[in-house]
């Protein structure tokens, strides 16, 4: 920030009525007629703002204080919630959290894609603390503090938040930032080591440290400790992620199951998965109440991962295709099959991106009887075109973003003469403004 800006900010908090909710989880407001967004303001308060930050088109600010708070206001659980930038909407109620988030799919659709859908269905919620079993922890040893700091980033900063514990990490790593905090700070290298990955299935907690630096003999017997007290494998990563190898032999392999489906899958600390295994199984469950596979359909299953949709489809389709363009997580999704005794499912690795490309590859060459597609936030878009040719009566689209869904929504239904029939929304990080969003289309 320049300081002829910096000395433009108001010196004293202004007060200001906010008169909605940002896609963020902020707070928006008018001030001389410019667009404020202010964190932890909720709609219809009158709050006074700390101005943090001024650009072209909108200003920032944070509140300071609360004069005729929303209903729907609560108190945060989470102490560090002031500071830290893992979540934004604590001081929102659950009920009132999943209700906006409603809101943005539906206002995506009809803003963007210029669509509506038949039917909105009902949100799936699951438990609102400690579900975070995916995460990417900061790790910085601050010699003003004489300590190291675990945890996520400051809010709209590089910096880590100094904080001792995480409401909606599991348990089994949120309850342990402090002592993990002492472990590195007794390290020679911890200096060098800038991060942790956070992996946890349903019977292991792994942690990838990052290290710049190999670890001596007395650090890597302290680490080992530390893994054998707190009942974990830790596994270091020099460089790339090729380069990640566990502390000890053999590491206790990584899974998780989906039971209403009779599988279950294995994966590496850094691959791809759901954070919240608690809605990962309902978006399953919804997904095939959805598609309706039936025993003699085919399906394709794009942005397959590690067969996460692809094989509990298997149980009920003739065959099922996974498309991945990760050739890693293809293998994993092969090696899944076979360890449950699927043998309908086929994966390739492909590029789903290359438009250019798509045009000869062998799973777009036959029909399909159903689509699910599961894109990044990026969305779908390079594929739809060649969707419409595959004879699909039915597609579901899980979305992990609202604006590359509506957008993909509107080329679906404007483009490629399918019908919206049904959007519900899935509470998978209650607390963060992250919404995920299944929604299914017939031709």
């Amino acid at each position: 920030m320049s300081r002829s800006r910096r000395r433009s900010l108001p010196a004293e908090p202004v007060t200001l009525d906010v008169t909605g909710l940002a896609h963020d989880g902020r707070g928006v407001a008018r001030m001389q007629g410019k667009t404020v967004f202010i964190h932890g303001a909720l709609p219809g308060e009158e709050v006074e703002a700390r101005m943090t930050r001024r650009r072209r088109d909108f200003d920032e600010g944070l509140t300071v204080a609360v004069h005729t708070p929303a209903p729907e206001r609560v108190e945060p659980l989470c102490e560090f919630y002031d500071r830290c930038g893992g979540c934004s909407l604590q001081h929102l109620g659950p009920a009132a959290q999943v209700q906006a988030k409603q809101r943005m799919v539906l206002d995506n659709l009809q803003r963007i894609g210029s669509v509506t859908p038949d039917t909105v269905l009902e949100p799936v919620t699951g438990p609102l603390w400690g579900y975070r079993r995916k995460a990417r922890l900061g790790v910085k040893y601050v010699r003003g503090k004489g300590r190291v700091l675990v945890g996520f980033r400051e809010r709209q900063s590089p910096y880590v938040a100094d904080m001792l514990r995480c409401e909606i990490l599991h348990p089994s790593v949120g309850d342990l930032l402090e002592p993990l905090s002492g472990l590195i700070g007794g390290l020679r290298i911890r200096e060098r080591l800038p991060q942790i990955e956070v992996a946890i299935g349903d019977e292991v907690t792994a942690l990838v440290m990052r290290v710049l630096d190999p670890p001596g003999p007395d650090d890597q017997a302290a680490l080992l400790a530390f893994a054998r007290t707190h009942d974990l494998d830790i596994y270091l990563q020099p460089g790339g992620p090729d380069s990640v190898y566990a502390l000890v032999p053999e590491p206790r392999p990584l899974t998780y199951s989906l039971p209403g489906q009779a599988v279950t899958l294995a994966f590496e600390p850094l691959d791809f998965t759901q954070i919240n295994h608690d809605i990962n199984r309902e978006l399953v469950g919804r997904a095939l109440e959805l598609l309706a596979p039936t025993e003699d359909e085919r399906v394709l299953d794009l942005f397959c991962g590690l067969g996460n949709f692809t094989l509990p489809l298997a149980r009920r389709a003739c065959e099922v295709t996974g498309v991945e363009g990760d050739a890693t997580l293809v293998a994993r999704a092969r090696a899944n099959a076979a360890a449950n005794d699927i043998g309908n499912a086929v994966f390739h690795a492909s590029d789903i991106y290359d438009s250019a490309g798509l045009g000869d590859v062998p799973w777009l060459q036959g029909g399909y009887d159903a689509v699910l597609l599961d894109p990044p936030r990026s969305g779908a878009r390079e594929v739809l075109p060649y969707l419409h040719g595959l004879g699909a009566e039915r597609l579901v689209y899980v979305s992990c973003h609202p604006a590359t869904l509506a957008r993909d929504a509107g080329l679906l239904v404007h483009d490629h003469g399918y019908r919206l029939t049904h959007v519900g929304v899935l509470d998978m990080f209650p607390h963060t403004s992250h919404v995920e969003t299944i929604a299914r289309f017939e031709r």
